[in-house]
């Protein structure tokens, strides 16, 4: 299996100290396995048997992290297809998607498969956007599977000699090759040092069987073509670059023999493919069924940025806003910080950001204060020895799973759930307060990092997997460590994640670690990227049934406007904007004044912003002209204090929204 390569703008190494190579030192390896020696472990892993094979870092938080955890291997979502284990072998499908007013759904459909003879399957490798599973009866290995996000194709190539029986009759179309159907469906298959008859196929060791969907329409000349770019996949591999204004993404893939079939997602391009004009159906719209051995992208560079720029305010907004940080920092005291990783890191983001804001306005007093409250609150989570001595405010590395688990846990993140939402905004609260202060940065420098390294080490080391929640064909994270759903994996809150990596970027500016830096560039670029195309202003043309302005809780087999906590109208797109960093004025407007009207509309139909994530809302509207943040401002002057979330302050709202209304 390739492994996953990195191609840097900057050079890379494990995170805060740079190294010419992109591959660990060992001294810095050294270093990082001291650091993590150094916290301790998780008392008790929450992970339970995994099937995964032997030396492999657990896949949390991927789209097929369900095949590993959980009593029983999950459905996942190699988008355009799904696959599954079965009792004795695998079925995959080409999801019919349909949509209702709240849900585009494409779920697993067993459409066609073999049995094998398996008893029991296991994850025996995986890399940028495929994974391997083994099929074994016993003890004994029968072969193994490889599906890929972007590909069609399913792969199994036989580790002995033997029979695959078809879940249905088999009409072999000759020279190795024959069709079979299931649920309204045809499929291609493809067999390589073996033979076909109908009731299944028989392989020699080395062989392989590759099954392709028949496209929609598709002529007996386009079948031809595509079957005989129906090659056997082994892996894949990503490369990422930084230039003119453009984070580029390249997914190779390692088909046998040359050009195999990928499916770029919808709005990605199709650089140096060959394009047929066939269509697939996917979750986000129809997309083009191609031949190449690359899928390649861009996203436009989002610049990291936690600063808001004051410079434009009014003496009068000034004293305004002057007024309100000394009224917010009044407020903050040591029992201002909640204990759980979450819901502290959003109090020391809040601070932080009230912190910035002192500083620009010349309130010194304050701004002492402040720093000094969130400097003793975040010594206490940047203490290696931290959990030796307490329960709370501190992190343990669990040596099963590899990876740092915040004490105490909240929403599952003891289950590696949620990380990079209750990560990022630690780091970005450190970039904020550390900026410029060369002792803070190594006074927090090895915890930092290896909280960096959780969510997003630019490679793979012993203690951690190279990008643990991104994926890089999706363009987005996964938020469920263990993904025990037959819907795949999930993710809610694209901006939470968007803010992630963000305050990622930042803490690698203000620690001096390019590698952290162009890292977060690229995942910020791409997850706002997608953010705008695929949940704030989605184009969803192919779906009619669908009612709603933002698809605000992506999984791998559907898309719904709802969320996790709350049936409440303003839920969906309020999550999509929490924490709404300096720099997201540059993505969250996607759609332009009409987009964000229609979504208030719906968040907020009465036009009352006394509700959950109403601050946010209210910083979302001040993006539709000086007329409306002329509004939003006299809406956010007088919200209750009630309605403000734990990561904001008025303050920072007023901030934001008056920094939004100069145009």
């Amino acid at each position: 299996m390739t492994s996953v390569a990195l191609l840097l703008a900057a050079c890379t190494g494990t995170g805060g100290t740079d190294h010419p190579t992109p591959s660990a030192t060992p001294t810095d390896a050294a270093a990082q396995a001291r650091a993590v020696a150094a916290l301790g472990d998780v008392a008790s892993s929450t992970v339970g048997t995994m099937r995964l094979a032997e030396g492999l870092t657990p896949p949390t938080n991927r789209w097929f992290s369900g095949l590993v955890f959980g009593d029983a291997p999950q459905p996942v979502f190699p988008t355009p297809i799904s696959w599954q284990v079965t009792d004795h072998g695998f079925a995959a499908g080409l999801p019919d998607v349909t949509a209702t007013e709240k849900t585009i759904a494409g779920g697993a459909v067993p459409q066609v498969g073999f049995d094998l003879g398996a008893t029991r399957t296991l994850v025996s490798a995986y890399d940028a956007v495929s994974v391997t599973v083994e099929h074994r009866d016993g003890d004994t290995v029968l072969g193994h599977s490889v599906v890929a996000e972007g590909s069609p194709l399913v792969t199994y190539t036989a580790d002995r000699d033997q029979t695959l029986t078809g879940t249905s009759p088999l009409d072999p179309t000759g020279d190795g090759t024959a069709t079979m159907s299931g649920g309204g469906r045809t499929w291609q298959v493809v067999v390589r040092d073996g033979s076909v008859a109908a009731s299944g196929v028989r392989l020699r060791s080395g062989g392989s069987v590759v099954l392709l969907p028949t496209p929609d329409g598709a002529s007996s000349s386009e079948v031809s073509r595509l079957v005989a770019a129906a090659r056997p996949l082994s892996g894949s591999s990503l490369e990422r670059s930084a230039s003119g204004g453009s984070q580029r993404t390249t997914l190779s893939y390692d088909f046998d023999g040359g050009a195999g079939v990928l499916v770029p997602q919808p709005g990605q391009g199709t650089r140096g493919l060959t394009c047929t004009d066939l269509r697939v159906a996917t979750l986000t719209g129809p997309a083009p069924v191609c031949t190449g051995t690359a899928l390649r992208f861009d996203a436009d560079t989002v610049e990291p940025s936690d600063r808001l720029d004051l410079s434009g305010l009014s003496d009068g907004q000034r004293d305004t806003l002057a007024a309100q940080v000394r009224q917010d920092a009044a407020g903050v005291d040591a029992s201002s910080y909640a204990a759980d990783s979450y819901g502290g890191g959003k109090d020391l983001y809040r601070v932080a950001t009230l912190y910035r804001l002192a500083v620009a306005l010349g309130l010194d007093d304050q701004a002492a204060a402040l720093k000094t409250s969130v400097v003793a609150e975040l010594d206490q989570w940047f203490d290696p020895a931290g959990c030796g001595g307490r329960t709370a405010r501190c992190f343990a590395y669990d040596p099963e799973v590899h990876g740092l688990v915040g004490q105490e846990a909240s929403f599952g993140s003891d289950e590696f759930n949620d990380h990079h939402f209750h990560y990022g905004y630690v780091l970005s609260a450190a970039a904020m307060v550390a900026d410029g202060d060369a002792s803070l940065v190594r006074k927090w420098r090895t915890v930092a990092d290896l909280v960096a390294a959780d969510i997003a080490s630019p490679t793979a080391t012993e203690s951690f997997p190279a990008l643990r929640v991104y994926d890089p064909y999706a363009q987005h994270s996964w938020a469920s460590g263990y993904s025990p759903f037959a819907d795949g994996n999930n993710q809610e809150s694209s901006s939470e994640a968007v803010s992630a990596w963000n305050g990622l970027a930042r803490w690698g500016a203000v620690s001096g670690s390019a590698s952290l830096e162009s890292t977060g560039t690229w995942l910020l670029s791409n997850e706002a990227a997608s953010a705008q195309r695929d949940v704030l202003d989605p184009d969803l043309s192919a779906f009619p049934g669908f009612t709603h302005r933002v698809v605000s809780l992506t999984w791998g087999g559907k898309r719904d406007h709802a969320t996790w906590f709350s049936a409440a109208a303003a839920a969906p797109a309020g999550i999509e904007l929490i924490p709404m960093p300096a720099m997201a004025a540059e993505y969250v407007d996607a759609g332009g004044r009409q987009q964000i009207g229609r979504v208030l509309d719906e968040a907020v139909p009465d036009g009352r912003y006394d509700v959950q994530f109403g601050d946010y809302l209210l910083m979302y509207r001040a993006l539709g002209g000086k007329a409306d943040a002329a509004a939003a401002l006299r809406d956010a002057e007088r919200l209750p204090d009630a309605v403000i979330d734990s990561a904001n302050t008025r303050s920072y709202l007023l901030a934001w929204i008056m920094t939004q209304g100069r145009a």
